[in-house]
């Protein structure tokens, strides 16, 4: 194909197409939602382009010349074809297919996601999911993951950020534990106890003693990167820790050990890079996500 020979412009095309239609200038630039003078010149750009007069203006109507005329059915095939493109485009964002990464901790995507994952899979079943589950923050900019479930706001101008909850957690301790070392009657007395950490047991520290709680490295016997181990060493009296409550409620052998603590807040951001916010799959991941965490 020549492709010189096929410079005008489309909004041009289209212009003449449902000028010639419609039979008035008026009344094309109601159907195209321009302005009548700018549907004019977007015709009149056609002519000069193509060399040609496609309309002769009388006071009375607007009639096609015989170039036009001829011409007209050659811009219908072009009006049809663009029909045909813009069902096929829709056909395809309706077929959500492809691979979403998603990247969030152990114990969110063991204990809040796997429902929104059934219920994402009903929806398109040809979609594949793939669970990173770390403790990390996955760089999201360098596509290492396509959403990211983090509990602190990003600050990279890139991406789009969307809270979706906010919950709290507690000091839990099995009921075990507390029959083997005592119930607590001070708050301060939570410092000879045992704690269990996660990855770095030493961020802790400070928010301990923020609560009157003062402990050092030396509590903290165990520690587990994984949530769910971190749960189970709970479960299993190995001492007390932070749970967020909704999911320590699940498990009545737990005890909150001194209800009266405040509690400690925890955000929930969903996050994306902004140019995958207009992929349809990761759009439908994303606010199956929103619904379902909020």
């Amino acid at each position: 194909m020549r492709w010189q020979r096929t410079a005008f412009d489309w909004n041009q095309a289209r212009a003449f197409l449902v000028t010639a239609e419609e039979g008035s200038l008026s009344a094309a630039a109601r159907a195209l939602k321009l302005t009548q003078p700018t549907l004019s010149r977007q015709v009149a750009g056609l002519e000069e382009t193509l060399g040609v007069t496609l309309f002769e203006r009388t006071p009375r109507a607007l009639l096609l010349t015989q170039p036009g005329t001829e011409l007209l059915e050659h811009f219908r095939s072009m009006g049809d074809a663009a029909d045909r493109i813009s069902i096929a485009a829709t056909g395809q964002a309706e077929t959500i297919i492809g691979h979403v990464a998603i990247t969030s901790t152990e114990m969110m995507a063991t204990h809040y996601l796997l429902p929104i994952l059934k219920q994402l899979h009903g929806k398109a079943p040809g979609l594949k999911v793939e669970l990173v589950t770390s403790n990390q923050l996955s760089d999201l900019l360098r596509r290492e993951a396509d959403i990211a479930i983090r509990h602190t706001r990003p600050q990279e101008d890139n991406l789009i950020a969307k809270r979706v909850r906010t919950t709290t957690a507690q000091l839990y301790a099995s009921s075990t534990y507390i029959k083997e070392v005592g119930r607590p009657k001070h708050v301060s007395d939570l410092a000879a106890m045992q704690f269990v950490g996660s990855e770095d047991p030493e961020w802790l520290i400070g928010p301990l003693s923020r609560l009157g709680i003062e402990v050092t490295s030396a509590n903290f016997n165990f520690s587990a990167v994984s949530g769910t181990v971190l749960l189970e060493l709970l479960r299993q009296g190995f001492g007390l820790g932070f749970l967020p409550t909704d999911i320590a409620e699940r498990y009545p052998e737990l005890e909150k050990i001194w209800p009266a603590l405040e509690p400690m807040q925890i955000e929930t951001w969903l996050v994306a890079h902004r140019e995958l916010r207009t992929n349809p799959r990761i759009r439908l991941v994303f606010d199956l996500l929103s619904e379902g965490l909020s």
